[in-house]
């Protein structure tokens, strides 16, 4: 009886000890949850109030309404990438000629959503092991590693061509 009970208390203390050492194994940039605990980015100081010249100007205020000293960051990052803010979503007129030569054979709405869609299917497919699948393990770099581009060997063959071509990382240890 007492070798049973010690026996399962065994069993439940493994049971615990290898549940705490879970993880999803993903790499930190492909999984972008919130953690716990504030986002130190997340905090924007407002601007600095200032007077205006003419105070005619000054907008009506309205409940809930956009207040002239709150951050705009998404607009600030588009002035300071060098594009207007108000432009956003249409084609601006000194883009007009690149779009139509990349539209000449036609535009298919929706892309993003059914690469999306047909890059999940593929990654599934191309998963091959049942254990993955029933526990959802991220094979995104297994499932694309016949797609990478040898880095080392593409600067090699543009160099051997005679194209001027930056330097490229070093390779890692191992690596052929």
């Amino acid at each position: 009886m007492q070798a049973a009970t010690g026996r399962a208390a065994i069993a439940v203390a493994a049971m615990l000890m290898l549940v705490g050492c879970g993880g999803d194994g993903m790499p930190q940039l492909m999984n972008l949850r919130s953690g716990q605990g504030p986002d130190e980015f997340g905090i924007l100081p407002p601007k600095p109030l200032a007077m205006p010249e003419d105070l005619a100007t000054l907008p009506e205020p309205t409940v809930g309404g956009a207040n002239r000293t709150d951050p705009q960051p998404f607009d600030e990052a588009i002035v300071a990438l060098g594009g207007k803010p108000g432009a956003a979503g249409g084609i601006p007129a000194s883009d007009s000629a690149i779009y139509a030569h990349a539209a000449r054979f036609g535009v298919e709405s929706g892309i993003r959503t059914t690469l999306a869609n047909e890059d999940l299917e593929w990654r599934r497919d191309n998963n091959g092991r049942i254990l993955e699948r029933l526990f959802n393990v991220n094979v995104y770099f297994k499932a694309y590693r016949k797609q990478w581009l040898d880095q080392q060997a593409e600067l090699a063959r543009w160099r051997k061509v005679g194209v001027k071509t930056p330097s490229a990382p070093p390779r890692k240890d191992g690596e052929e």
